[in-house]
């Protein structure tokens, strides 16, 4: 297997000889066929002149000249253009530690993963950094995950790996030139069922960054509503993940208009068993029934139609965390109907009203969790976290 490290630079002449040096002498321990890949960005100061001569002094060295600035640019540039079998991407401040290189290559060499990740934010990683990075840095992650319902961490760590296989599926499909490159890949490939490994590193932030924060922070949100817009309409075409993989995930539109429509049905029979209940019993034990009676088969309605999950397998985990989800929603509608009784709100029609209303807040949660929980995709093998001091075989014993 070949492996081509590539590393973006713009007006990097005083940073860029000590990074390829400190990667050069990290790869003579590594049992691959690697060299680097110097993508410069249009730079203004010598740093061109800088990679040109260490492609010179090194055979395991070359450089290519991107026109025009970007760090997702020079990636697509260079990735594109590269013969190797994995392709791996890496800051050219080298702020993440070299001893997660070998553990980040390895399951793609194997075949175990398609993509792998160096995370900041998993058990195991070190990182020193100021409170400003990190707290721009978690909310960023917390707002992936609450929008597009991701279930990687830490998509803007600067250290990544892929396999070619991947990276031609991919890379077609990634519209951000930019700093939103990362997530837009990571995004499509998840969605695509493609297996993310996540590596946890040791990372010093570097003092000299001219990352803009603020600027990097806006463009970072413009792309996730881009994407997820486009995602929801359905607009992208996602690549086939291959056999034996999970198909894509269904447009979110489509999944809430199914959802939606198996409410509205669910709905309608609590709404007939309950007052159907209540000419003998009690308000809190004709909700409760109607409840847990029409629960069963929205879920799995919902896991049929609108989440397309077939099968047994999960079979029963989903049902028990739908009960989990039904308990929750159980508990909010009792606590409306204790409080409207509290308010001297009595009478079937005015309970009805009250219970339907507290359903339908219930129901933007119960989507919620359903797709962001109950049945989202397991997370693969690839997906566990690996010690930096761990061995590669270790990746074929899993698999096997």
């Amino acid at each position: 297997m070949s492996v081509d490290i590539v590393i973006p630079t713009h007006n990097e002449e005083h940073t860029l000889e000590r990074c390829v040096w400190g990667v050069l002498d990290h790869l003579s321990d590594l049992p691959f066929d690697a060299r680097i890949t110097i993508a410069d960005n249009a730079s203004t100061d010598r740093t061109p002149i800088v990679a040109e001569r260490l492609a010179r002094e090194y055979a395991d060295v070359r450089v290519i000249q991107v026109p025009g600035k970007g760090r997702g640019l020079a990636l697509k540039t260079a990735w594109s253009q590269s013969a190797a079998d994995v392709l791996v991407y890496m800051d050219v401040d080298l702020s993440t530690n070299l001893n997660a290189l070998l553990p980040l290559i390895a399951p793609l060499v194997s075949g175990h993963s398609d993509i792998a990740i160096g995370t900041r934010l998993a058990p195991g990683a070190r990182v020193l950094r100021g409170s400003r990075r990190e707290i721009v840095s978690r909310g960023y992650n917390l707002l992936l995950r609450a929008t597009l319902g991701v279930g990687f961490g830490d998509a803007q760590c600067g250290f990544k790996a892929i396999r070619s296989d991947a990276a031609r599926w991919l890379l077609p499909l990634v519209q951000d030139d930019s700093w939103f490159f990362d997530t837009e890949l990571l995004v499509l490939a998840e969605r695509a069922g493609l297996r993310i490994y996540q590596v946890p590193v040791d990372w010093v932030d570097d003092p000299d960054s001219r990352v803009d924060l603020l600027r990097t922070a806006v463009d970072d949100v413009a792309g996730i509503a881009r994407l997820g817009w486009s995602l929801a309409r359905g607009r992208v075409p996602l690549v086939n993940p291959g056999p034996g993989r999970p198909a894509a995930e269904r447009p979110l539109l489509t999944q809430v208009a199914r959802f939606l429509g198996i409410g509205v049905a669910s709905t309608l029979a609590y709404a007939l068993v309950f007052l159907t209940l209540r000419t003998q019993e009690g308000a809190t034990v004709s909700n409760v029934a109607a409840l847990v009676t029409t629960a069963f088969f929205n879920t799995a309605a919902n896991r049929l139609w609108t989440f397309g999950v077939r099968g047994r397998a999960r079979l029963v985990r989903h049902h028990a965390m739908g009960f989990v989800v039904l308990v929750a929603g159980l508990a909010v509608t009792t606590a409306a109907l204790w409080l409207s009784g509290e308010a001297g709100v009595h009478g079937k029609a005015a309970e009805l009203t009250v219970l339907t209303g507290a359903n339908l807040l219930v129901t933007l949660a119960r989507f919620s969790a359903f797709r962001l929980w109950v049945f989202r995709s397991p997370a693969p093998l690839g997906r566990q976290p690996l010690a930096s001091g761990a061995a590669p075989v270790d990746f074929a014993q899993d698999q096997a």
